[in-house]
């Protein structure tokens, strides 16, 4: 499991990329890829192309970083889902909460 921080040029955004499980042992690293981070991104981008596992810790750290960002005035897209991710994410309503692409 490697979580990524990739802020835009611009500072606008920032793109957590998450490889292999996400599960309740990325907890930390998860939190610190959006709170150890210098500045304040209107936008985030979850991208879970090399994600091979989630669960609901991990559905729970979403809406975390949902918190985070604002609530329900959050920008949050996950993109890169495979299909087992994208079954997950609907069973849980998460489209309701995120932009999912």
């Amino acid at each position: 499991m490697a979580i990524t921080s990739l802020p835009s040029s611009d500072g606008q955004e920032l793109t957590i990329r998450i490889q292999g499980r996400f599960d309740f042992g990325a907890h930390q690293a998860f939190r610190d890829s959006y709170e150890r981070i210098n500045f304040t991104p209107k936008r985030y981008v979850v991208d879970l192309d090399h994600t091979t596992y989630l669960d609901s810790s991990a559905l729970g750290m979403l809406l975390l970083l949902r918190d985070h960002a604002g609530g329900d005035h959050a920008q949050i897209s996950l993109v890169n889902c495979n299909a087992d991710v994208r079954k997950i994410l609907a069973i849980s309503n998460f489209e309701q909460l995120f932009k999912i692409i």
